[in-house]
């Protein structure tokens, strides 16, 4: 019965989740290195697929390189897990005007080994990770501001 009743309220107040489905019309301009090309095709994947530079918002990231810090050392003094953090900076644009900056950062976990390969990878798939939790975070925001911005 609660369940019917938040339904009802939902419907009654016209409110509509912020990722409905709909294409949101953003560009999102090149972003350097792989990581960043990572994060831009996560990005338009969000907004439902690429733009050409003429669409309604023009959305610009900067990315900058990752970066390691030690989480745990072993009593030899070796490391055994690392954190790698990712930070972007955005500017979302409707023509010349600015409607939205910010800042977002991600971070995760991952096992430092002593073997380069599984290392590597371990590496590799934490950036990877902290890549798709940032684009979910700028998406986030860009899709609420471009949402107030029409309204």
């Amino acid at each position: 019965m609660k369940k019917v009743f938040l339904f009802l309220m939902l419907v009654g107040c016209s409110f509509k989740p912020v990722f409905s489905g709909s294409d949101t019309d953003v560009y999102v301009a090149p972003i350097s290195g792989i990581n960043g090309i990572e994060l831009r095709n996560a990005l338009n994947t969000k907004f439902g697929g690429v733009h050409d530079n003429g669409a309604k918002y023009n959305l610009t990231v900067n990315l900058q390189n990752p970066t390691t810090q030690y989480k745990a050392l072993e009593r030899t003094g070796g490391a055994t897990w690392q954190e790698v953090k990712l930070t972007a900076s955005y500017v979302l644009q409707d023509g010349t005007k600015t409607i939205a900056t910010g800042t977002e950062s991600a971070s995760e976990s991952y096992t430092f080994v002593g073997y380069l390969v599984a290392a590597n990878a371990s590496y590799n798939n934490a950036v990877s990770n902290t890549i798709r939790v940032l684009a979910d975070k700028i998406g986030m925001h860009v899709i609420t501001e471009t949402q107030k911005h029409q309204n």
